[in-house]
């Protein structure tokens, strides 16, 4: 079992949520929303109130995450595509976090994800904003299954 941390936990990440709960995996999903943490409970998964645009925020969040999965690819925010999502990678290097899935806004924010990966050894996946969340699971079950995600 792997404990797993969506970052955006609105309706898609509450289905990619309930999904890998059904899965066995412990999840927890954040929202900025306090009227949102039943929502996300009712999905099987850990609510916590972070936001985004705040990575100090989502660093308790990490404490025994395996896998980050990062739903923010449809949010219009050049900042949170950019600098905050920098932070949040340099975050990522010092916790048990074994892997990141990102939900891609543009070419420029998966190129600062692949360097990422190089840079720091991070096993990524990169998927595109899309309805559902086959994609973002896929990718969260490929990263489990990697021998790269294993040993880091």
């Amino acid at each position: 079992m792997a404990r797993v941390l969506i970052v955006g936990c609105g309706c898609r990440g509450r289905e990619l949520g309930r999904a890998l709960v059904d899965r066995g995996h412990a999840v927890r999903g954040t929202t900025r929303d306090p009227a949102h943490r039943d929502a996300i409970a009712a999905a099987g998964a850990e609510p916590v109130l972070a936001d985004p645009d705040r990575v100090g925020t989502l660093v308790g969040a990490l404490a025994g995450v395996t896998i980050v999965c990062r739903l923010l690819g449809g949010v219009e925010d050049p900042d949170l595509h950019g600098p905050r999502l920098q932070a949040l990678l340099e975050k990522l290097v010092d916790t048990p976090v074994r892997g990141y899935v990102h939900e891609a806004a543009g070419e420029a924010d998966a190129a600062l994800v692949r360097e990422a990966a190089r840079t720091w050894a991070i096993p990524v996946r990169i998927v595109s904003p899309e309805p559902g969340t086959g994609a973002a699971l896929a990718a969260v079950e490929a990263l489990l299954d990697s021998p790269q995600a294993q040993k880091r």
